[in-house]
């Protein structure tokens, strides 16, 4: 199979598309709002949901910037489904159904496009750099990563959040549920024999990059139990 120019050009405007949508700073919207202070100011100073519950000291803002997050994920990624594939297929498996099709295999790296643009734009927002005259990584991408593997493949949902939640559970740690779920995405992948694990696999490397410093943090005794409030723990 040769080089199509086509189809290149129409996964570099999907990723940039959904890009703009991902980097959307909707927790630093929130806090704005809620309180009139610089997210970036606070606790970890992530531009990401648990940031906003250690700004604002609500679990009720945590859960709109969670749902905020996730939808800027989510959106992008059912679009550009849609579009691909002709028809609305939320819950289709591109590992599963579209890959057994020749003819789809464009749909999914469209799709797969979509995602990691809207991943990248939540963890480096050309949105925040306008605001802070500086570019640099301003989120983690778990919220949104989550919501656009919902539309993606509901199953790779299903699986880091359920491990996400159940380590976190019984090790009392954020840190370490979140890098479990970050880690779980190209477990999965490989569990269920999808012939997009390298997809998944580049993906959970890109959002446990992002937690990496921390991480090592938890394992050094420096990472609080349950990272909930502001001033509580490290930054990064």
């Amino acid at each position: 199979m040769g080089f199509d120019v086509r189809l290149a050009a129409l996964m570099t405007i999907t990723f940039a598309l959904a890009y703009l949508v991902g980097a959307i700073p909707s927790a630093y919207l929130i806090v704005r709002f809620a309180t009139g202070s610089d997210i970036t100011e606070h606790g970890s100073g992530n531009v990401g949901a648990m940031n906003v519950r250690r700004s604002t000291g609500s679990w009720a803002w945590f859960v709109a910037a969670m749902f905020a997050d996730a939808l800027k994920g989510a959106l992008p990624v059912a679009v550009a489904k849609s579009l691909a594939t002709g028809s609305v297929l939320l819950f289709a498996t591109p590992t599963s159904s579209l890959l057994l099709v020749q003819g789809m295999r464009s749909a999914v790296l469209v799709t797969m496009s979509a995602l990691a643009g809207a991943v990248v734009g939540h963890n480096y927002s050309v949105w925040m750099a306008l605001i802070k005259h500086q570019f640099k990584r301003t989120g983690k991408g778990l919220a949104t990563g989550g919501g656009a593997l919902l539309s993606y493949d509901w199953r790779y949902f299903v699986a880091v959040v359920l491990v996400g939640i159940v380590v976190i559970a019984l090790s009392r740690y954020m840190m370490a549920g979140q890098v479990a779920a970050a880690l779980t995405l190209p477990i999965s992948a490989l569990l269920l024999r999808s012939p997009d694990w390298p997809f998944a696999l580049v993906m959970g490397l890109f959002v446990y990059a992002a937690h990496h410093r921390r991480f090592v943090g938890l394992l050094k005794g420096e990472e609080p139990r349950l990272y909930v409030d502001d001033r509580m723990g490290p930054r990064g």
